[in-house]
Protein backbone atom coordinates (compact mmCIF):
# COMPACT_ATOMS: atom_id res chain seq x y z
CA UNK A 1 0.00 0.00 0.00
CA UNK A 2 2.58 2.22 -0.93
CA UNK A 3 4.49 2.03 2.12
CA UNK A 4 8.36 1.06 0.38
CA UNK A 5 9.03 4.55 -0.62
CA UNK A 6 12.53 6.06 0.19
CA UNK A 7 11.87 8.24 3.24
CA UNK A 8 14.12 11.37 4.36
CA UNK A 9 13.62 13.40 7.88
CA UNK A 10 14.60 17.31 7.54
CA UNK A 11 15.16 19.81 10.52
CA UNK A 12 15.81 19.29 14.27
CA UNK A 13 17.98 16.41 16.14
CA UNK A 14 16.88 13.86 12.86
CA UNK A 15 18.87 16.69 10.10
CA UNK A 16 20.55 13.94 7.20
CA UNK A 17 19.23 11.16 8.46
CA UNK A 18 18.01 8.36 5.57
CA UNK A 19 16.06 5.34 5.38
CA UNK A 20 15.78 2.98 2.89
CA UNK A 21 11.94 1.41 4.02
CA UNK A 22 9.19 2.88 5.86
CA UNK A 23 7.17 0.68 8.67
CA UNK A 24 3.94 1.97 9.43
CA UNK A 25 4.02 5.27 7.57
CA UNK A 26 2.06 8.08 8.26
CA UNK A 27 -0.30 8.07 5.32
CA UNK A 28 -3.02 5.66 3.67
CA UNK A 29 -2.89 4.36 -0.05
CA UNK A 30 -3.63 6.89 -3.15
CA UNK A 31 -7.42 5.21 -4.10
CA UNK A 32 -8.53 5.09 -0.62
CA UNK A 33 -8.33 9.15 -0.98
CA UNK A 34 -10.13 9.06 -4.25
CA UNK A 35 -12.78 6.90 -3.19
CA UNK A 36 -13.73 9.63 -0.80
CA UNK A 37 -13.50 11.91 -3.05
CA UNK A 38 -15.41 10.17 -5.62
CA UNK A 39 -18.17 9.33 -2.41
CA UNK A 40 -18.74 13.29 -2.80
CA UNK A 41 -20.49 12.83 -5.95
CA UNK A 42 -23.74 12.40 -6.77
CA UNK A 43 -25.36 9.40 -7.56
CA UNK A 44 -21.73 7.47 -8.00
CA UNK A 45 -20.12 3.94 -7.64
CA UNK A 46 -16.45 3.98 -7.12
CA UNK A 47 -14.43 1.31 -8.65
CA UNK A 48 -11.20 0.08 -8.53
CA UNK A 49 -8.96 -1.46 -11.51
CA UNK A 50 -6.98 -4.03 -9.42
CA UNK A 51 -7.39 -6.73 -7.11
CA UNK A 52 -10.11 -7.14 -4.77
CA UNK A 53 -7.62 -6.63 -1.77
CA UNK A 54 -7.37 -2.94 -2.55
CA UNK A 55 -10.99 -2.18 -2.63
CA UNK A 56 -11.89 -4.49 0.48
CA UNK A 57 -9.46 -2.88 2.48
CA UNK A 58 -10.18 0.49 1.31
CA UNK A 59 -14.38 -0.08 2.10
CA UNK A 60 -13.05 -1.52 5.78
CA UNK A 61 -10.87 1.83 6.48
CA UNK A 62 -14.09 4.13 5.56
CA UNK A 63 -16.57 1.93 7.26
CA UNK A 64 -14.43 2.35 10.05
CA UNK A 65 -13.86 5.65 9.88
CA UNK A 66 -17.37 7.45 8.61
CA UNK A 67 -19.30 4.70 10.74
CA UNK A 68 -21.23 4.19 7.00
CA UNK A 69 -21.96 1.48 4.80
CA UNK A 70 -19.42 1.81 1.60
CA UNK A 71 -19.58 0.06 -1.32
CA UNK A 72 -16.55 -0.06 -3.86
CA UNK A 73 -16.61 -2.45 -7.01
CA UNK A 74 -13.45 -3.75 -8.38
CA UNK A 75 -12.26 -5.29 -11.78
CA UNK A 76 -10.39 -8.25 -9.14
CA UNK A 77 -7.56 -8.97 -10.55
CA UNK A 78 -6.14 -12.35 -11.22
CA UNK A 79 -2.65 -13.90 -11.79
CA UNK A 80 -4.09 -14.23 -15.57
CA UNK A 81 -5.12 -10.62 -15.25
CA UNK A 82 -1.88 -9.43 -14.47
CA UNK A 83 0.09 -10.54 -16.90
CA UNK A 84 -2.54 -10.26 -19.89
CA UNK A 85 -4.20 -7.29 -18.91
CA UNK A 86 -7.44 -6.26 -17.16
CA UNK A 87 -9.97 -5.19 -19.77
CA UNK A 88 -12.18 -8.80 -19.92
CA UNK A 89 -12.43 -7.86 -16.17
CA UNK A 90 -12.61 -4.07 -16.66
CA UNK A 91 -15.91 -4.75 -19.21
CA UNK A 92 -17.72 -7.08 -16.48
CA UNK A 93 -16.97 -4.99 -14.07
CA UNK A 94 -18.43 -1.80 -15.71
CA UNK A 95 -21.66 -4.09 -16.57
CA UNK A 96 -22.25 -5.04 -13.33
CA UNK A 97 -21.90 -2.08 -11.72
CA UNK A 98 -24.57 -0.98 -14.23
CA UNK A 99 -27.10 -3.60 -13.74
CA UNK A 100 -27.23 -3.99 -10.64
CA UNK A 101 -26.57 -0.21 -8.90
CA UNK A 102 -27.53 2.11 -11.96
CA UNK A 103 -25.26 4.93 -11.36
CA UNK A 104 -25.30 8.42 -12.67
CA UNK A 105 -21.38 8.10 -12.65
CA UNK A 106 -18.60 5.58 -12.01
CA UNK A 107 -15.67 6.58 -10.93
CA UNK A 108 -12.77 4.65 -11.73
CA UNK A 109 -9.21 4.92 -9.67
CA UNK A 110 -6.17 2.32 -10.61
CA UNK A 111 -4.00 1.19 -8.47
CA UNK A 112 -0.51 0.11 -7.53
CA UNK A 113 -0.92 -3.60 -9.71
CA UNK A 114 -3.00 -1.97 -12.84
CA UNK A 115 -0.42 1.26 -12.83
CA UNK A 116 2.74 -1.32 -12.85
CA UNK A 117 1.76 -3.79 -15.70
CA UNK A 118 1.02 0.02 -17.73
CA UNK A 119 -3.18 -0.93 -17.96
CA UNK A 120 -4.65 2.40 -19.83
CA UNK A 121 -7.34 2.97 -18.03
CA UNK A 122 -8.59 5.61 -20.40
CA UNK A 123 -8.46 3.59 -23.45
CA UNK A 124 -10.67 0.82 -21.70
CA UNK A 125 -13.33 3.78 -20.73
CA UNK A 126 -13.18 4.86 -24.30
CA UNK A 127 -13.56 1.20 -25.68
CA UNK A 128 -16.08 0.12 -23.55
CA UNK A 129 -18.49 3.71 -24.96
CA UNK A 130 -17.71 2.66 -28.71
CA UNK A 131 -19.12 -1.12 -28.18
CA UNK A 132 -21.93 0.54 -26.49
CA UNK A 133 -22.54 3.45 -27.98
CA UNK A 134 -25.67 2.71 -29.16
CA UNK A 135 -26.72 2.52 -25.68
CA UNK A 136 -29.23 5.24 -24.23
CA UNK A 137 -28.60 6.57 -20.86
CA UNK A 138 -24.65 5.28 -20.09
CA UNK A 139 -23.40 6.79 -16.93
CA UNK A 140 -21.05 9.27 -16.82
CA UNK A 141 -17.21 7.79 -16.84
CA UNK A 142 -14.39 9.26 -14.48
CA UNK A 143 -10.88 8.22 -14.35
CA UNK A 144 -8.36 9.18 -11.61
CA UNK A 145 -4.51 7.91 -12.37
CA UNK A 146 -3.95 7.12 -8.52
CA UNK A 147 -1.01 4.07 -7.47
CA UNK A 148 0.24 4.80 -4.14
CA UNK A 149 3.77 4.28 -5.19
CA UNK A 150 3.36 8.22 -6.64
CA UNK A 151 1.35 9.51 -4.02
CA UNK A 152 -0.47 9.38 -0.42
CA UNK A 153 -4.05 9.13 0.50
CA UNK A 154 -3.82 12.69 0.43
CA UNK A 155 -3.18 12.95 -3.11
CA UNK A 156 -5.30 10.67 -4.60
CA UNK A 157 -8.01 12.41 -3.23
CA UNK A 158 -7.36 15.80 -4.50
CA UNK A 159 -6.20 14.07 -7.96
CA UNK A 160 -9.47 12.25 -8.00
CA UNK A 161 -10.87 15.90 -7.57
CA UNK A 162 -8.94 17.43 -10.39
CA UNK A 163 -9.80 14.24 -12.81
CA UNK A 164 -13.81 15.17 -11.90
CA UNK A 165 -13.82 18.41 -12.83
CA UNK A 166 -11.48 17.54 -15.95
CA UNK A 167 -14.07 15.28 -16.91
CA UNK A 168 -17.25 17.24 -16.38
CA UNK A 169 -16.27 20.90 -16.52
CA UNK A 170 -17.90 22.85 -19.29
CA UNK A 171 -17.92 26.17 -20.83
CA UNK A 172 -21.34 25.87 -22.93
CA UNK A 173 -23.48 28.65 -21.63
CA UNK A 174 -23.71 32.20 -20.20
CA UNK A 175 -20.87 32.75 -17.34
CA UNK A 176 -22.60 32.50 -14.02
CA UNK A 177 -21.94 34.26 -10.96
CA UNK A 178 -21.13 31.27 -8.35
CA UNK A 179 -18.21 30.62 -7.62
CA UNK A 180 -16.48 27.18 -6.81
CA UNK A 181 -15.14 26.19 -3.44
CA UNK A 182 -13.28 23.01 -3.32
CA UNK A 183 -13.46 21.97 0.64
CA UNK A 184 -10.25 19.61 0.75
CA UNK A 185 -10.18 16.29 2.95
CA UNK A 186 -12.69 17.40 5.77
CA UNK A 187 -15.26 16.15 7.52
CA UNK A 188 -18.68 15.61 6.35
CA UNK A 189 -19.81 18.60 9.51
CA UNK A 190 -17.36 20.67 8.47
CA UNK A 191 -18.67 20.50 4.92
CA UNK A 192 -22.37 20.86 5.89
CA UNK A 193 -20.63 23.95 8.20
CA UNK A 194 -19.47 25.08 4.93
CA UNK A 195 -22.27 25.58 2.72
CA UNK A 196 -24.03 26.76 5.92
CA UNK A 197 -21.64 30.00 5.72
CA UNK A 198 -21.56 30.34 1.85
CA UNK A 199 -25.21 30.19 2.02
CA UNK A 200 -25.51 33.04 4.88
CA UNK A 201 -23.11 35.10 2.50
CA UNK A 202 -25.97 34.68 -0.15
CA UNK A 203 -23.53 32.97 -2.42
CA UNK A 204 -24.66 30.36 -5.20
CA UNK A 205 -21.71 28.25 -4.16
CA UNK A 206 -20.77 24.79 -6.13
CA UNK A 207 -19.20 22.68 -3.51
CA UNK A 208 -17.24 19.93 -4.02
CA UNK A 209 -16.51 16.88 -2.96
CA UNK A 210 -19.78 16.91 -0.96
CA UNK A 211 -19.70 13.97 0.78
CA UNK A 212 -21.71 15.29 3.83
CA UNK A 213 -24.49 13.10 3.02
CA UNK A 214 -23.04 10.08 1.29
CA UNK A 215 -20.67 9.44 4.33
CA UNK A 216 -22.91 10.75 7.04
CA UNK A 217 -26.13 9.32 6.57
CA UNK A 218 -29.37 9.36 8.53
CA UNK A 219 -30.80 6.09 9.72
CA UNK A 220 -32.61 3.73 6.48
CA UNK A 221 -35.59 1.52 6.81
CA UNK A 222 -34.26 -0.41 3.52
CA UNK A 223 -30.68 -0.50 2.44
CA UNK A 224 -29.86 1.79 -0.02
CA UNK A 225 -27.21 0.82 -3.02
CA UNK A 226 -26.08 4.37 -3.63
CA UNK A 227 -27.27 6.72 -0.86
CA UNK A 228 -28.75 10.38 -1.35
CA UNK A 229 -26.58 13.37 -1.57
CA UNK A 230 -23.40 14.29 -3.71
CA UNK A 231 -22.60 17.17 -5.66
CA UNK A 232 -24.78 16.69 -8.64
CA UNK A 233 -22.83 16.18 -12.14
CA UNK A 234 -24.54 18.87 -13.91
CA UNK A 235 -23.18 21.29 -10.84
CA UNK A 236 -20.08 20.16 -11.74
CA UNK A 237 -20.60 20.77 -15.25
CA UNK A 238 -21.02 24.64 -14.70
CA UNK A 239 -17.92 25.06 -12.61
CA UNK A 240 -16.31 26.14 -16.04
CA UNK A 241 -18.52 29.01 -16.03
CA UNK A 242 -17.63 30.08 -12.19
CA UNK A 243 -16.90 33.42 -11.49
CA UNK A 244 -14.01 32.54 -9.30
CA UNK A 245 -12.53 28.96 -7.36
CA UNK A 246 -11.49 28.99 -4.03
CA UNK A 247 -9.44 26.29 -3.10
CA UNK A 248 -9.10 25.83 0.93
CA UNK A 249 -5.49 23.91 1.27
CA UNK A 250 -1.86 25.46 0.30
CA UNK A 251 0.01 22.35 -0.68
CA UNK A 252 -2.52 20.08 -1.99
CA UNK A 253 -1.50 17.41 -4.60
CA UNK A 254 1.48 19.81 -6.04
CA UNK A 255 4.05 17.09 -4.83
CA UNK A 256 3.89 14.99 -8.02
CA UNK A 257 5.54 15.69 -11.68
CA UNK A 258 3.11 17.88 -13.71
CA UNK A 259 0.42 17.58 -11.24
CA UNK A 260 -2.13 20.40 -10.86
CA UNK A 261 -5.51 21.17 -8.94
CA UNK A 262 -9.03 21.40 -9.90
CA UNK A 263 -8.71 25.19 -9.68
CA UNK A 264 -5.52 25.69 -11.47
CA UNK A 265 -7.37 23.29 -14.24
CA UNK A 266 -10.19 25.82 -14.56
CA UNK A 267 -8.06 28.97 -14.54
CA UNK A 268 -5.82 27.41 -17.31
CA UNK A 269 -8.46 26.21 -19.32
CA UNK A 270 -11.63 28.24 -18.34
CA UNK A 271 -9.98 31.38 -16.99
CA UNK A 272 -11.78 31.01 -13.88
CA UNK A 273 -9.80 33.01 -11.27
CA UNK A 274 -8.40 30.59 -8.91
CA UNK A 275 -7.53 31.38 -5.02
CA UNK A 276 -6.30 29.23 -2.58
CA UNK A 277 -6.53 30.24 0.95
CA UNK A 278 -5.52 27.50 4.33
CA UNK A 279 -8.05 25.81 5.76
CA UNK A 280 -9.93 28.34 8.08
CA UNK A 281 -8.89 26.90 11.81
CA UNK A 282 -8.12 29.33 14.39
CA UNK A 283 -8.36 32.99 14.35
CA UNK A 284 -6.12 34.25 11.14
CA UNK A 285 -7.07 31.99 8.90
CA UNK A 286 -10.52 32.21 9.49
CA UNK A 287 -10.52 35.62 9.56
CA UNK A 288 -9.09 35.64 5.55
CA UNK A 289 -11.36 33.01 4.82
CA UNK A 290 -14.41 35.49 6.32
CA UNK A 291 -12.97 38.04 4.90
CA UNK A 292 -12.60 36.93 1.66
CA UNK A 293 -16.16 35.88 0.95
CA UNK A 294 -17.34 39.59 1.90
CA UNK A 295 -15.41 40.90 -0.62
CA UNK A 296 -16.89 38.12 -3.23
CA UNK A 297 -20.10 38.93 -2.15
CA UNK A 298 -20.19 42.17 -1.39
CA UNK A 299 -22.28 41.67 1.90
CA UNK A 300 -20.97 42.13 5.44
CA UNK A 301 -19.81 39.58 7.79
CA UNK A 302 -23.32 38.33 9.56
CA UNK A 303 -23.26 39.50 13.04
CA UNK A 304 -23.78 35.50 14.01
CA UNK A 305 -20.18 35.10 12.80
CA UNK A 306 -18.97 38.12 14.17
CA UNK A 307 -20.55 36.73 17.75
CA UNK A 308 -18.95 33.31 16.86
CA UNK A 309 -15.61 34.99 17.03
CA UNK A 310 -16.02 36.95 19.73
CA UNK A 311 -17.16 33.94 21.81
CA UNK A 312 -13.40 32.24 20.65
CA UNK A 313 -11.29 35.32 21.81
CA UNK A 314 -12.78 34.89 25.20
CA UNK A 315 -12.40 31.10 24.98
CA UNK A 316 -8.73 31.93 24.54
CA UNK A 317 -8.81 34.39 27.60
CA UNK A 318 -9.93 31.57 29.60
CA UNK A 319 -7.75 28.99 28.61
CA UNK A 320 -4.14 30.53 27.94
CA UNK A 321 -2.84 29.13 30.82
CA UNK A 322 -3.68 26.17 29.97
CA UNK A 323 -2.09 25.59 27.35
CA UNK A 324 0.83 28.18 27.23
CA UNK A 325 3.99 27.26 26.06
CA UNK A 326 3.10 23.51 26.23
CA UNK A 327 4.96 20.83 23.42
CA UNK A 328 2.73 19.50 21.32
CA UNK A 329 3.32 17.39 17.98
CA UNK A 330 1.15 17.54 15.18
CA UNK A 331 0.98 14.67 12.17
CA UNK A 332 -1.36 14.13 9.56
CA UNK A 333 -1.90 15.21 5.90
CA UNK A 334 -0.04 17.95 4.67
CA UNK A 335 -2.57 21.16 4.93
CA UNK A 336 -3.97 19.74 7.90
CA UNK A 337 -0.71 19.76 9.50
CA UNK A 338 -0.18 23.47 8.52
CA UNK A 339 -3.60 24.06 9.79
CA UNK A 340 -3.50 22.62 13.32
CA UNK A 341 0.48 23.84 13.15
CA UNK A 342 -0.88 27.89 12.88
CA UNK A 343 -3.99 27.11 15.50
CA UNK A 344 -1.27 25.58 18.06
CA UNK A 345 1.51 28.38 17.79
CA UNK A 346 -1.87 31.01 17.73
CA UNK A 347 -3.09 29.50 21.04
CA UNK A 348 0.19 29.34 23.05
CA UNK A 349 1.18 25.67 21.73
CA UNK A 350 4.62 25.34 20.70
CA UNK A 351 4.40 22.65 17.92
CA UNK A 352 7.95 21.28 18.29
CA UNK A 353 7.41 18.46 15.50
CA UNK A 354 5.25 18.52 12.55
CA UNK A 355 4.93 15.55 10.41
CA UNK A 356 3.29 14.14 7.60
CA UNK A 357 3.61 10.87 5.00
CA UNK A 358 3.63 13.41 2.13
CA UNK A 359 6.06 14.08 0.25
CA UNK A 360 5.57 17.52 -1.54
CA UNK A 361 8.95 18.73 -0.04
CA UNK A 362 6.55 22.15 0.86
CA UNK A 363 5.71 21.62 4.12
CA UNK A 364 8.48 23.39 6.05
CA UNK A 365 8.08 26.50 3.90
CA UNK A 366 4.21 26.63 3.53
CA UNK A 367 4.83 26.65 7.93
CA UNK A 368 7.19 29.62 7.75
CA UNK A 369 5.10 31.58 5.45
CA UNK A 370 1.70 30.88 7.24
CA UNK A 371 3.00 31.12 10.74
CA UNK A 372 5.05 34.22 10.14
CA UNK A 373 6.36 35.04 13.48
CA UNK A 374 4.61 32.38 15.27
CA UNK A 375 7.41 30.02 13.58
CA UNK A 376 9.07 27.99 16.09
CA UNK A 377 12.51 27.75 14.94
CA UNK A 378 13.44 24.35 16.43
CA UNK A 379 10.72 22.42 15.12
CA UNK A 380 11.31 19.27 13.17
CA UNK A 381 9.43 19.13 10.05
CA UNK A 382 9.16 16.35 8.86
CA UNK A 383 7.91 14.45 5.32
CA UNK A 384 7.53 11.17 4.19
CA UNK A 385 7.70 10.15 7.62
CA UNK A 386 6.65 6.87 9.44
CA UNK A 387 5.38 6.49 13.14
CA UNK A 388 8.39 5.01 14.10
CA UNK A 389 10.51 7.99 12.86
CA UNK A 390 8.16 10.12 14.57
CA UNK A 391 8.82 7.96 17.82
CA UNK A 392 12.44 8.34 17.62
CA UNK A 393 12.09 12.27 17.53
CA UNK A 394 9.91 12.62 20.84
CA UNK A 395 12.11 10.72 22.96
CA UNK A 396 14.38 13.40 22.60
CA UNK A 397 11.67 16.07 22.82
CA UNK A 398 9.58 15.15 25.35
CA UNK A 399 6.16 16.72 24.25
CA UNK A 400 2.93 17.39 26.28
CA UNK A 401 0.46 16.61 24.05
CA UNK A 402 -0.06 14.64 20.12
CA UNK A 403 -2.83 16.13 17.83
CA UNK A 404 -3.55 13.64 15.25
CA UNK A 405 -5.32 10.46 14.01
CA UNK A 406 -5.58 7.33 15.89
CA UNK A 407 -2.86 5.85 14.23
CA UNK A 408 -0.90 7.56 16.20
CA UNK A 409 -2.34 6.35 19.95
CA UNK A 410 -0.06 3.27 20.18
CA UNK A 411 2.83 6.04 20.63
CA UNK A 412 0.86 8.60 22.93
CA UNK A 413 0.43 5.40 25.12
CA UNK A 414 3.46 4.33 25.31
CA UNK A 415 5.34 7.53 26.30
CA UNK A 416 1.99 8.41 28.66
CA UNK A 417 0.59 11.47 26.82
CA UNK A 418 -2.34 12.54 25.90
CA UNK A 419 -3.56 12.25 22.20
CA UNK A 420 -6.42 14.80 20.87
CA UNK A 421 -8.02 12.89 17.82
CA UNK A 422 -8.70 14.79 14.81
CA UNK A 423 -8.36 14.27 11.13
CA UNK A 424 -8.22 11.09 9.39
CA UNK A 425 -8.64 8.15 10.32
CA UNK A 426 -10.08 7.83 13.36
CA UNK A 427 -10.83 4.21 13.93
CA UNK A 428 -10.88 4.06 18.32
CA UNK A 429 -13.97 6.76 18.63
CA UNK A 430 -17.33 7.12 17.88
CA UNK A 431 -18.31 10.13 16.04
CA UNK A 432 -15.16 10.93 13.67
CA UNK A 433 -17.42 11.99 11.02
CA UNK A 434 -18.95 14.93 12.93
CA UNK A 435 -16.26 16.47 14.15
CA UNK A 436 -15.33 19.77 13.40
CA UNK A 437 -12.51 22.04 13.21
CA UNK A 438 -12.94 24.78 10.48
CA UNK A 439 -14.79 28.12 11.15
CA UNK A 440 -15.11 30.32 14.58
CA UNK A 441 -17.16 27.57 16.09
CA UNK A 442 -15.01 24.58 15.32
CA UNK A 443 -12.14 26.29 16.12
CA UNK A 444 -13.74 26.73 19.41
CA UNK A 445 -14.75 23.03 19.69
CA UNK A 446 -11.21 22.01 19.00
CA UNK A 447 -9.80 24.52 21.45
CA UNK A 448 -11.96 23.12 24.25
CA UNK A 449 -11.12 19.96 23.13
CA UNK A 450 -7.53 20.58 23.32
CA UNK A 451 -7.42 22.22 27.24
CA UNK A 452 -9.83 19.82 28.56
CA UNK A 453 -7.33 16.78 26.85
CA UNK A 454 -5.06 18.53 28.89
CA UNK A 455 -6.61 19.07 32.24
CA UNK A 456 -7.74 15.24 32.12
CA UNK A 457 -4.47 14.37 31.89
CA UNK A 458 -3.19 16.57 34.81
CA UNK A 459 -6.01 15.32 36.87
CA UNK A 460 -4.85 11.44 35.59
CA UNK A 461 -1.14 11.81 36.67
CA UNK A 462 -1.58 13.38 40.22
CA UNK A 463 -2.06 11.65 43.53
CA UNK A 464 -3.94 14.10 44.82
CA UNK A 465 -6.73 14.68 42.08
CA UNK A 466 -7.91 17.90 41.81
CA UNK A 467 -11.44 18.68 41.24
CA UNK A 468 -10.80 22.20 40.63
CA UNK A 469 -8.54 23.47 37.93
Amino acid sequence: MGTNTTNRITGGVAAGKSYSSSCNACKQCAPLGACVAFKGIEGVLPMLHGSQGCATYIRRYLISHFREPVDIASSNFSEETTIFGGNKNFNAGIDNIISQYHPKVIAIASTCLSETIGEDVQRLINEYKSIHSDEKNLPEMIYASTPSYAGTHYEGFHQAVFATVKALAGAQGEPGRHINLFANFISPEDIRHLKEISSDFGLDTVIFPDYSDTLDGTSWEKYRRIPDGGTKPEDIRRTGLALMSLELGYILNSGGKNRVSAGEFLEEHFDVINRRIGLPVGINETDRFFNLLSDISKNPIPEKYRKQRGRLVDLYIDGHKYVANKQAVIYGEEDMVVALAAFAAEIGLIPVLCASGGESGKLKNTLKSVLGDLYYEDMVVGQGFSFEQMEEIMQSLHPDLMIGNSKGYYIARKMNIPLVRTGFPIHDRLGAQHSRCLGYEGSLILFEEIVNTLLEDKQRQSSVGYKYM
